[in-house]
């Protein structure tokens, strides 16, 4: 059995990290979430030519006031836009998912924090996807996180009542918590370095259960813990744990399954048992690409990586306008392997006939970004509220959702069926760059698609965004 090393702190944790916003915090935290609901119920905005109703500000909310001081309603205008990072900047939630809350300014490190969601709600995604207004499914999605998150449910019934979907909870059977060995979870960590680091995590995590209600409101939700530790430690004991605790979600019956980190890619975790373990027929096994651009061409991070696995790329998606490749959404090469599953030779061509990413995206651009409740604070005890958050993080969960909520599970493997599916399930992303870290042209035999997004398959988008279920 390997041991765990590299545990270690989490440098400059949360309590730092949220100290300026205590005022922010505290008169966020009075409005409770039945008030909430009450109220935020109505707005229209326009998402892709179609007007979808958002749990979003009323005129009874527009005073509501974010801790940076802007309106909720002024927030909400520039996530439609595109442009709220004018104004605000990002910061990663955990060391090793790929989430990026949106900050109160551009050189804070505070969590934009709010008293009603700014952020896109489901009524939103759905309009901008094309989907069905209404889902049936009752399938389960199982989503993977670090640590354990202390007011998972809380938080999730406040989120899904703001927005007018179906109560999922433990009493209802609708709402399973488990440890990645299939046991009960753990007491979350109350002190030290592990409570600081599920504090951190509690963002990924809220984003992960809210995505996948967005996408698939009557869908049963399956959350896995693995130990805190694997939040911050990169090496094969991390992937060994998630490799298991996709097998324990396999034997819950889920249908699909969200992975929003990414780790190194080695000789360990892309072959043997953690390679088996994510390689399921029938079950939709969904990790996103990372929030660092083109990776080099070389090693894409696992578990986007592997063939048998849908990499989740990501898109800016503005609420008029055509949406484009999100500069930072993860993209390149995975030469440990040949094709992903049912990846087209042209397709793969990219890489040199390797595996490349990403297979299908979603909105990841925290400037578009998506509302999420979260309040666990075991470690700076001062709670958030409503949030905006982004990354391929948010994608993973949303693309699985719709996996869970379409139904037609029973030939997947990995990204097979999308490849297969009419171009007509997809809207094609034909602009946009993520070369900001690294540029294509650096690498010799690395197609520019790998960066670009253009017609028909490219790095950063994969096939394009949803557009109604098709193609899951």
């Amino acid at each position: 059995m390997l041991e765990r090393k590299g545990r270690r702190a989490v440098a400059a944790g949360v309590a730092v990290l949220l100290a300026a916003a205590i005022p922010g915090a505290a008169s966020a935290s009075t409005q409770q979430p039945a008030q909430q609901a009450s109220t935020i119920q109505g707005q229209t905005t326009a998402i892709q030519g179609r007007s979808a109703t958002t749990a979003a500000q009323t005129p009874a909310t527009s005073q509501f006031k974010a801790n940076s001081g802007e309106t909720v309603t002024s927030l909400h205008t520039d996530v439609a836009r595109g442009t709220l990072l004018q104004a605000h900047g990002t910061r990663k939630a955990c060391p090793l998912c790929d989430a990026l809350v949106v900050t109160t300014t551009r050189t804070a490190s505070t969590p934009l924090s709010s008293a009603a969601p700014a952020g896109y709600g489901p009524a939103d995604l759905t309009a901008a996807y094309d989907l069905p207004a209404t889902s049936k499914s009752t399938a389960t999605i199982a989503i993977i996180d670090a640590g354990v998150d202390g007011t998972l449910a809380a938080d999730l019934a406040a989120y899904r009542k703001a927005y007018g979907l179906p109560a999922c909870t433990a009493a209802n059977g609708c709402l399973k918590l488990e440890d990645y060995t299939g046991g009960r979870q753990p007491a979350p960590q109350s002190s030290g370095p592990g409570a600081d680091l599920e504090e951190q995590v509690a963002l990924e995590t809220s984003l992960d259960m809210d995505m996948a209600s967005a996408a698939c409101g009557t869908c049963h939700l399956l959350e896995i813990s693995v130990p805190w530790q694997d939040g911050e430690d990169d090496n094969d004991v991390t992937t060994g744990d998630f490799a298991q605790a996709v097998g324990t979600a396999i034997a819950a019956h889920a249908s699909a399954v969200s992975i929003s980190y990414g780790y190194t890619a080695d000789v360990t975790n892309t072959h043997g048992a953690d390679l088996a373990a994510l390689d399921r027929k029938g079950v939709a096994i969904v990790a996103s690409t990372g929030d660092s651009g083109f990776n080099g061409g070389i090693h894409q991070s696992w578990p986007s990586d592997l063939p048998s696995v849908v990499a989740a790329g990501g898109v800016t998606l503005p609420a008029t306008g055509a949406p484009t490749a999100w500069y930072a959404a993860g993209s390149g090469c995975e030469t440990a392997f040949a094709a992903a599953d049912g990846q087209p030779a042209k397709d793969a061509a990219a890489c040199g006939r390797h595996r490349a990413a990403a297979d299908v995206s979603a909105d990841a651009d925290p400037a578009t970004g998506v509302a999420v409740y979260d309040t666990y604070a075991p470690s700076s005890g001062f709670p958030l509220d409503w949030l905006i958050i982004g990354g391929t993080s948010a994608s993973a969960p949303y693309l699985a959702g719709l996996y869970a909520r379409a139904g037609h599970l029973a030939t997947v493997e990995g990204p097979d069926t999308l490849y297969r599916a009419a171009a007509g399930d997809f809207t094609d992303i034909t602009s946009g760059s993520n070369e900001e870290l690294h540029e294509c042209a650096s690498y010799p035999g690395v197609s520019a698609s790998l960066c670009n997004a253009g017609k028909g398959w490219d790095g950063p988008t994969g096939l394009g965004q949803p557009h109604g279920l098709g193609a899951f």
